[in-house]
Protein backbone atom coordinates (compact mmCIF):
# COMPACT_ATOMS: atom_id res chain seq x y z
CA UNK A 1 0.00 0.00 0.00
CA UNK A 2 1.28 3.03 -1.07
CA UNK A 3 1.54 6.23 1.71
CA UNK A 4 0.30 9.82 0.31
CA UNK A 5 2.82 12.78 0.90
CA UNK A 6 1.11 14.01 3.60
CA UNK A 7 0.28 10.62 5.49
CA UNK A 8 4.23 10.49 5.42
CA UNK A 9 4.18 14.70 6.95
CA UNK A 10 1.80 13.06 9.83
CA UNK A 11 3.72 9.94 10.78
CA UNK A 12 7.06 12.39 10.81
CA UNK A 13 4.99 14.63 12.81
CA UNK A 14 3.85 12.36 14.86
CA UNK A 15 7.15 11.00 15.40
CA UNK A 16 8.95 14.46 16.35
CA UNK A 17 5.42 14.64 19.51
CA UNK A 18 6.53 11.59 20.41
CA UNK A 19 10.36 12.20 20.61
CA UNK A 20 9.49 15.38 22.37
CA UNK A 21 6.75 14.00 24.95
CA UNK A 22 9.81 11.05 25.41
CA UNK A 23 12.70 14.23 26.36
CA UNK A 24 9.69 15.77 28.40
CA UNK A 25 9.56 12.83 30.39
CA UNK A 26 13.29 11.89 30.50
CA UNK A 27 13.50 15.70 32.70
CA UNK A 28 15.22 15.28 35.90
CA UNK A 29 15.86 17.00 38.83
CA UNK A 30 19.31 15.70 40.92
CA UNK A 31 19.79 16.57 44.27
CA UNK A 32 22.34 14.75 46.72
CA UNK A 33 23.82 15.40 50.29
CA UNK A 34 23.07 14.53 53.83
CA UNK A 35 20.87 11.94 54.79
CA UNK A 36 19.76 14.11 57.68
CA UNK A 37 17.92 16.49 55.36
CA UNK A 38 17.08 13.19 53.51
CA UNK A 39 13.03 12.90 55.15
CA UNK A 40 12.28 16.26 53.80
CA UNK A 41 13.96 15.89 50.69
CA UNK A 42 12.55 12.32 50.05
CA UNK A 43 8.93 13.53 51.03
CA UNK A 44 9.09 17.03 48.35
CA UNK A 45 10.94 15.24 45.98
CA UNK A 46 7.76 12.33 45.86
CA UNK A 47 5.15 15.16 46.31
CA UNK A 48 6.79 16.73 43.01
CA UNK A 49 6.90 14.07 41.31
CA UNK A 50 3.08 12.81 41.86
CA UNK A 51 2.02 16.28 40.93
CA UNK A 52 4.62 17.49 38.00
CA UNK A 53 5.69 13.88 36.58
CA UNK A 54 8.86 15.11 36.74
CA UNK A 55 11.57 12.97 37.92
CA UNK A 56 13.65 13.83 40.96
CA UNK A 57 16.56 11.89 41.90
CA UNK A 58 17.48 11.89 46.21
CA UNK A 59 20.60 10.61 46.88
CA UNK A 60 22.49 10.40 50.18
CA UNK A 61 26.12 10.44 49.88
CA UNK A 62 26.09 12.90 52.99
CA UNK A 63 26.94 16.64 53.29
CA UNK A 64 30.62 16.49 52.33
CA UNK A 65 30.07 13.65 49.28
CA UNK A 66 27.68 15.21 48.33
CA UNK A 67 29.12 19.03 47.94
CA UNK A 68 32.02 17.00 45.89
CA UNK A 69 29.25 16.49 42.93
CA UNK A 70 27.50 19.71 43.55
CA UNK A 71 30.81 22.05 42.51
CA UNK A 72 31.35 19.74 40.15
CA UNK A 73 28.35 20.87 38.38
CA UNK A 74 27.04 17.03 38.69
CA UNK A 75 23.59 18.19 40.85
CA UNK A 76 21.01 20.31 40.93
CA UNK A 77 20.33 20.99 44.60
CA UNK A 78 22.98 19.70 47.55
CA UNK A 79 21.08 18.96 50.93
CA UNK A 80 22.97 20.11 53.49
CA UNK A 81 23.28 19.71 57.82
CA UNK A 82 25.95 22.44 58.40
CA UNK A 83 27.20 25.21 56.52
CA UNK A 84 29.71 24.84 53.49
CA UNK A 85 33.34 24.82 54.17
CA UNK A 86 36.04 26.85 52.90
CA UNK A 87 37.48 24.33 51.35
CA UNK A 88 34.06 23.48 49.40
CA UNK A 89 33.83 27.70 48.69
CA UNK A 90 36.68 26.99 46.93
CA UNK A 91 35.63 24.16 44.93
CA UNK A 92 32.76 25.68 43.58
CA UNK A 93 34.34 28.47 42.31
CA UNK A 94 37.41 26.02 40.71
CA UNK A 95 34.09 23.95 39.19
CA UNK A 96 32.28 27.61 38.06
CA UNK A 97 29.40 27.07 40.30
CA UNK A 98 27.44 29.78 41.97
CA UNK A 99 24.84 28.84 44.54
CA UNK A 100 22.27 29.74 46.94
CA UNK A 101 22.35 29.11 50.62
CA UNK A 102 18.99 27.99 51.55
CA UNK A 103 18.40 27.27 55.36
CA UNK A 104 15.27 25.05 55.76
CA UNK A 105 14.43 23.98 59.13
CA UNK A 106 16.07 23.12 62.76
CA UNK A 107 17.71 19.96 63.72
CA UNK A 108 18.31 19.27 67.23
CA UNK A 109 21.20 16.49 66.55
CA UNK A 110 20.38 13.99 69.31
CA UNK A 111 22.72 11.95 71.44
CA UNK A 112 21.06 8.75 72.09
CA UNK A 113 21.45 5.23 74.17
CA UNK A 114 19.64 1.84 74.01
CA UNK A 115 16.07 1.74 75.55
CA UNK A 116 17.45 -0.22 78.70
CA UNK A 117 20.16 1.98 79.26
CA UNK A 118 18.87 2.56 82.94
CA UNK A 119 21.95 4.73 84.36
CA UNK A 120 21.96 7.63 82.42
CA UNK A 121 19.31 10.17 81.70
CA UNK A 122 21.62 13.22 80.84
CA UNK A 123 25.28 14.19 79.87
CA UNK A 124 27.76 17.16 79.51
CA UNK A 125 29.31 18.55 76.88
CA UNK A 126 32.78 17.97 78.55
CA UNK A 127 31.95 14.08 78.82
CA UNK A 128 31.24 13.87 75.90
CA UNK A 129 34.03 15.41 74.31
CA UNK A 130 35.94 13.16 76.94
CA UNK A 131 34.32 9.93 74.66
CA UNK A 132 34.57 11.69 71.76
CA UNK A 133 37.49 14.25 71.06
CA UNK A 134 40.72 12.24 69.36
CA UNK A 135 43.09 11.38 72.56
CA UNK A 136 40.26 9.05 73.49
CA UNK A 137 41.14 6.73 71.07
CA UNK A 138 41.77 3.49 72.15
CA UNK A 139 41.82 5.24 76.07
CA UNK A 140 38.73 6.01 77.09
CA UNK A 141 36.40 2.72 76.26
CA UNK A 142 34.39 1.63 78.95
CA UNK A 143 31.45 3.97 80.89
CA UNK A 144 33.08 4.18 84.55
CA UNK A 145 36.01 6.05 83.07
CA UNK A 146 33.66 8.98 82.07
CA UNK A 147 31.69 8.90 85.44
CA UNK A 148 32.79 6.36 88.70
CA UNK A 149 28.81 5.32 89.04
CA UNK A 150 28.57 4.27 85.41
CA UNK A 151 28.99 0.27 84.65
CA UNK A 152 32.25 -1.12 84.32
CA UNK A 153 31.43 -2.09 80.47
CA UNK A 154 32.67 -1.62 77.10
CA UNK A 155 30.85 1.77 75.16
CA UNK A 156 30.22 1.02 71.93
CA UNK A 157 29.59 4.20 69.49
CA UNK A 158 28.16 5.25 66.89
CA UNK A 159 28.14 7.73 65.14
CA UNK A 160 28.46 9.99 61.35
CA UNK A 161 30.66 9.44 59.00
CA UNK A 162 33.40 11.58 57.85
CA UNK A 163 31.38 12.98 55.06
CA UNK A 164 28.54 13.86 57.03
CA UNK A 165 28.00 17.14 57.80
CA UNK A 166 26.23 15.37 61.25
CA UNK A 167 29.95 14.41 62.23
CA UNK A 168 31.00 17.97 61.19
CA UNK A 169 28.42 20.14 63.14
CA UNK A 170 28.99 17.80 66.13
CA UNK A 171 33.10 17.72 66.53
CA UNK A 172 32.83 21.57 65.91
CA UNK A 173 30.16 21.62 68.74
CA UNK A 174 31.60 19.14 71.38
CA UNK A 175 35.43 19.03 70.59
CA UNK A 176 35.85 22.86 69.50
CA UNK A 177 37.16 21.49 66.35
CA UNK A 178 35.42 20.19 62.91
CA UNK A 179 36.73 17.05 62.31
CA UNK A 180 38.44 16.56 65.40
CA UNK A 181 37.36 12.71 66.54
CA UNK A 182 38.73 9.71 67.31
CA UNK A 183 37.77 6.82 65.00
CA UNK A 184 37.27 3.79 66.53
CA UNK A 185 33.38 3.54 66.42
CA UNK A 186 31.17 2.92 64.09
CA UNK A 187 30.30 5.24 61.51
CA UNK A 188 28.19 6.38 58.49
CA UNK A 189 26.62 8.37 56.91
CA UNK A 190 23.21 6.43 56.99
CA UNK A 191 21.67 7.32 59.58
CA UNK A 192 19.48 4.19 59.90
CA UNK A 193 22.86 1.93 60.23
CA UNK A 194 23.26 4.09 63.78
CA UNK A 195 19.96 3.40 65.01
CA UNK A 196 20.46 -0.22 64.32
CA UNK A 197 23.59 0.06 66.60
CA UNK A 198 22.03 1.11 69.18
CA UNK A 199 18.82 -0.20 69.20
CA UNK A 200 21.01 -3.41 69.38
CA UNK A 201 23.39 -2.91 72.12
CA UNK A 202 22.25 -2.10 75.88
CA UNK A 203 25.90 -0.07 76.57
CA UNK A 204 25.73 1.61 73.42
CA UNK A 205 26.14 5.51 72.73
CA UNK A 206 25.51 7.15 69.44
CA UNK A 207 23.98 10.90 67.60
CA UNK A 208 22.14 11.47 65.18
CA UNK A 209 19.36 13.64 63.88
CA UNK A 210 16.29 14.39 65.48
CA UNK A 211 13.85 12.60 62.94
CA UNK A 212 16.03 9.68 63.24
CA UNK A 213 15.89 9.51 67.04
CA UNK A 214 12.06 10.27 66.61
CA UNK A 215 11.30 7.50 64.28
CA UNK A 216 12.82 4.88 66.52
CA UNK A 217 11.85 6.73 70.22
CA UNK A 218 10.41 3.59 71.88
CA UNK A 219 13.92 1.53 71.55
CA UNK A 220 16.28 4.72 72.00
CA UNK A 221 16.60 7.35 74.57
CA UNK A 222 17.63 10.84 73.89
CA UNK A 223 19.77 12.15 76.25
CA UNK A 224 19.62 15.47 78.20
CA UNK A 225 22.93 17.98 77.21
CA UNK A 226 24.04 19.93 79.76
CA UNK A 227 26.41 22.48 78.40
CA UNK A 228 28.53 22.98 81.80
CA UNK A 229 31.04 25.25 80.25
CA UNK A 230 28.02 28.10 79.84
CA UNK A 231 26.60 26.65 82.95
CA UNK A 232 23.51 25.56 81.60
CA UNK A 233 21.25 23.32 82.53
CA UNK A 234 20.74 19.79 81.00
CA UNK A 235 17.98 19.91 78.53
CA UNK A 236 16.35 17.76 75.86
CA UNK A 237 15.49 18.21 72.51
CA UNK A 238 12.68 18.77 71.44
CA UNK A 239 10.79 21.85 69.31
CA UNK A 240 10.42 24.09 72.36
CA UNK A 241 13.63 23.44 73.50
CA UNK A 242 14.87 24.18 70.23
CA UNK A 243 12.14 27.17 69.67
CA UNK A 244 13.26 28.46 72.92
CA UNK A 245 16.85 28.62 72.43
CA UNK A 246 17.74 26.18 75.25
CA UNK A 247 18.73 22.75 72.92
CA UNK A 248 22.14 24.17 72.96
CA UNK A 249 25.18 23.54 71.44
CA UNK A 250 23.09 21.25 69.36
CA UNK A 251 20.65 22.84 67.84
CA UNK A 252 21.80 23.90 64.17
CA UNK A 253 19.94 24.96 60.86
CA UNK A 254 19.64 22.89 57.61
CA UNK A 255 20.29 24.05 54.35
CA UNK A 256 19.41 23.60 50.65
CA UNK A 257 21.98 24.65 48.21
CA UNK A 258 20.92 25.76 44.45
CA UNK A 259 23.14 25.73 41.54
CA UNK A 260 22.19 29.25 40.11
CA UNK A 261 22.59 27.84 36.53
CA UNK A 262 20.19 24.82 37.42
CA UNK A 263 17.42 27.36 38.09
CA UNK A 264 17.40 28.62 34.35
CA UNK A 265 15.77 24.65 33.82
CA UNK A 266 12.46 25.42 34.43
CA UNK A 267 11.66 22.19 36.51
CA UNK A 268 14.47 23.16 39.03
CA UNK A 269 13.15 26.28 39.42
CA UNK A 270 9.67 24.77 39.78
CA UNK A 271 11.04 22.08 42.46
CA UNK A 272 12.50 24.47 44.79
CA UNK A 273 9.61 26.86 44.51
CA UNK A 274 8.11 23.57 45.72
CA UNK A 275 10.42 22.73 48.20
CA UNK A 276 9.76 26.31 49.85
CA UNK A 277 5.92 26.46 49.75
CA UNK A 278 5.59 22.46 51.66
CA UNK A 279 9.27 22.41 53.78
CA UNK A 280 7.10 23.74 57.13
CA UNK A 281 4.54 20.56 56.50
CA UNK A 282 6.97 18.72 55.45
CA UNK A 283 9.86 19.02 58.23
CA UNK A 284 7.12 18.69 61.12
CA UNK A 285 5.49 15.75 59.25
CA UNK A 286 9.04 14.02 59.68
CA UNK A 287 10.00 15.54 63.13
CA UNK A 288 12.26 18.41 62.83
CA UNK A 289 11.37 21.98 63.63
CA UNK A 290 10.23 24.44 61.10
CA UNK A 291 11.59 27.75 61.13
CA UNK A 292 9.81 30.64 62.31
CA UNK A 293 7.36 32.51 59.70
CA UNK A 294 9.72 35.34 59.20
CA UNK A 295 12.87 33.60 58.62
CA UNK A 296 10.78 31.45 55.61
CA UNK A 297 10.22 35.23 54.48
CA UNK A 298 13.92 36.13 54.27
CA UNK A 299 14.78 33.00 52.39
CA UNK A 300 12.32 33.59 49.77
CA UNK A 301 13.41 36.75 49.30
CA UNK A 302 17.15 35.70 48.98
CA UNK A 303 15.30 32.91 46.49
CA UNK A 304 13.45 35.23 44.73
CA UNK A 305 16.25 37.74 44.23
CA UNK A 306 18.73 35.01 43.32
CA UNK A 307 21.10 36.21 46.37
CA UNK A 308 24.27 33.93 45.57
CA UNK A 309 26.82 32.90 48.50
CA UNK A 310 26.75 32.36 51.87
CA UNK A 311 26.68 33.98 55.24
CA UNK A 312 28.94 31.57 56.92
CA UNK A 313 32.67 32.12 56.87
CA UNK A 314 33.55 28.44 55.42
CA UNK A 315 33.45 27.11 59.04
CA UNK A 316 30.68 25.26 61.49
CA UNK A 317 29.04 27.99 63.94
CA UNK A 318 27.51 26.80 66.59
CA UNK A 319 24.17 28.00 68.50
CA UNK A 320 23.50 30.57 66.34
CA UNK A 321 20.33 31.87 66.30
CA UNK A 322 18.46 31.48 62.61
CA UNK A 323 17.65 35.79 62.46
CA UNK A 324 21.38 36.24 62.76
CA UNK A 325 22.44 33.91 60.10
CA UNK A 326 20.00 35.49 57.83
CA UNK A 327 20.91 38.86 58.80
CA UNK A 328 24.45 38.43 57.41
CA UNK A 329 25.94 39.87 54.28
CA UNK A 330 26.59 37.06 51.63
CA UNK A 331 30.07 36.28 50.45
CA UNK A 332 30.42 34.57 46.91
Amino acid sequence: MKLRLFDIFGLLAGLFWALSAEVGAGEVVKIDGSSTVYPITEGAAEDFQKETGTKVTVGISGTGGGFKKFNRGETDVQAASRPILQSEIQAAKDGGVKYLELPIAYDALTVVVNAKNDWLDSIKVSELKKIWEPDAQGKVTKWNQVRAEWPDKEIKLYGAGSDSGTFDYFTEAINGKGKASRGDYTASEDDNVLVQGVEGDRYALGYMGYSYYAAHQKRLKALGIEWDAKEKPAVKPSQQSVLAGTYNPLTRPLFLYVNLNSLERPQVKKFVEFYLTHVEALAQEVKYIPLPSSAYGKVWERFEKRNIGTAFAGHTDTAVPIDEILNRPLVP
